[in-house]
């Protein structure tokens, strides 16, 4: 298969971009909801299981990690599956999208929660996590300025902020207000990522540390 070319992912993605912001309560709620937990369980998988991949040999152990947009749940899954002694907890804006995470993290109830919340007003208290991880969730943030204060309120000395997005995610605003307020400590990185989504093949990958 001919991989496209950045040109044309660029289009691609800047369509998705259109059709996801202009329709986000449809997509995010009702029958909306149910199929973005199909496609995320079955048509993208590859995509959670190589952010799995890619982040479970770098979690501490016994790492308490929260995943920002959680969706249906399927990165807390697959987490789940690679690693019994992370703690793991999952938010998100919708309700229909926690019920269903609710039933497919049910089998890791012991080690994993889910809960409705905002990016902007987290329902944790202060240093509650070790990592928090996001994925294809910042570009829908409406105030990533303010998202940025609570991740980093909400990560302990030394924590990760992990995102996982298209290139029209707000990386640079995050990046910037996070130096601006001298909220992480450590030096932004960012890179490609592949997703193993054939029309979409790359994604960036930025990483805070507090």
């Amino acid at each position: 298969m001919v991989e496209p070319d950045s040109c044309t992912t660029q289009l691609l993605e800047a369509r998705m971009h259109t059709h996801l912001h202009g329709n986000r309560p449809a997509l995010f709620s009702g029958r909306g909801s149910r199929l973005y937990d199909f496609t995320a369980r079955r048509l993208v998988r590859r995509l959670y299981r190589r952010i799995a991949d890619d982040l479970v040999n770098a979690l501490p152990v016994g790492a308490d990690v929260l995943d920002v947009g959680t969706g249906p749940g399927v990165l807390l899954v697959e987490l789940a599956n690679r690693r019994k002694d992370l703690q793991l907890k999952g938010i998100d804006l919708s309700a229909d999208m926690i019920a269903a995470a609710e039933r497919n993290v049910a089998q890791f109830a012991d080690r994993t929660s889910v809960r409705t919340g905002d990016v902007t007003a987290l329902p944790f208290d202060d240093d509650s996590f070790d990592v928090v991880v996001t994925s294809l969730s910042s570009h829908h943030w409406d105030d990533p300025e303010a998202a940025v204060g609570e991740l980093a309120r909400v990560l302990r000395s030394g924590g990760s902020f992990i995102d996982y997005d298209f290139r029209f995610a707000p990386f640079d605003t995050i990046t910037e207000t996070a130096s601006e307020r001298g909220l992480f400590g450590g030096k932004p990185v960012v890179r490609q990522f592949a997703t193993g989504i054939p029309f979409l093949p790359k994604m960036e990958r930025l990483a805070l540390t507090s």
